[in-house]
């Protein structure tokens, strides 16, 4: 599975004080999780080495559904799926995180909780606990929007630090997240829509025919 494990998500709900009026990034980032249900979203993600040089370009679309206000800690689902520059999808049911490569038809399964742990796709996905794994940063402005900075505490993590920029209204604008040897990753987002109606299906996952299925760190099978 491509290190996405990105993310991305939000927008104020209607009810929700929007960022304007937050005076501390700990209250931008409450505005961001509180207020977001659900997200659709395109993409576009560039992906530069230590020193600068672009690795890699990619775009895609991104479907969110945040577990309910009170469930929280608990994964949220998604369906992330990369479209250029070649196909690849990752759907986390809630239970499970699927990752489906349709060129080697190989699926990879494992327990959404522990495979997503401190990795930016609990910080989009999650509603509660973002604080015991992340230090938050006020990183200022950009022209309306607001930027935030999270420093995972672990110093297991695979990321160094994950910048969030979110507009006016509370939606996401960009996210950044720079690995520990200086690679980065920027995904910028665009025809955003939050709080609106999502097919439940969308986060399911059935593997294809003949698929390839790697059990985490167990045993592999294939499908009838």
């Amino acid at each position: 599975m491509r290190r996405i494990l990105i993310a991305v998500t939000a927008a104020l709900s209607l009810n929700v004080c929007g960022l304007a009026r937050a005076d501390s990034a700990q209250e931008t980032l409450k505005h961001f999780v509180d207020g977001v249900q659900t997200l659709d979203t395109h993409f576009e993600q560039v992906q530069t080495d230590e020193d600068g040089k672009v690795t890699n370009r990619s775009s895609g679309h991104f479907l969110l559904s945040r577990p309910t206000s009170g469930a929280k800690g608990e994964a949220g689902k998604f369906r992330w799926t990369y479209e250029k520059p070649y196909q690849q999808i990752s759907v986390c049911d809630g239970s499970k995180l699927w990752s489906y490569d349709p060129d080697l038809n190989q699926v990879t399964v494992r327990e959404a909780k522990a495979a997503l742990t401190g990795t930016p796709a609990a910080l989009l996905s999650q509603r509660g606990g973002l604080t015991d794994a992340f230090t938050v940063q006020d990183a200022g402005a950009a022209g309306d929007a607001r930027l935030v900075k999270l420093v995972p505490k672990s110093k297991d993590s695979d990321f160094k630090s994950i910048e969030l920029q979110l507009d006016k209204n509370g939606a996401p604008e960009r996210m950044r997240f720079a690995d520990q040897i200086g690679s980065t990753s920027e995904i910028t987002f665009s025809d955003t829509k939050t709080n609106s109606k999502i097919d439940p299906a969308q986060f399911q996952f059935t593997p294809p025919k003949k698929a390839e299925i790697v059990h985490g760190d167990g045993p592999v099978t294939t499908t009838d």
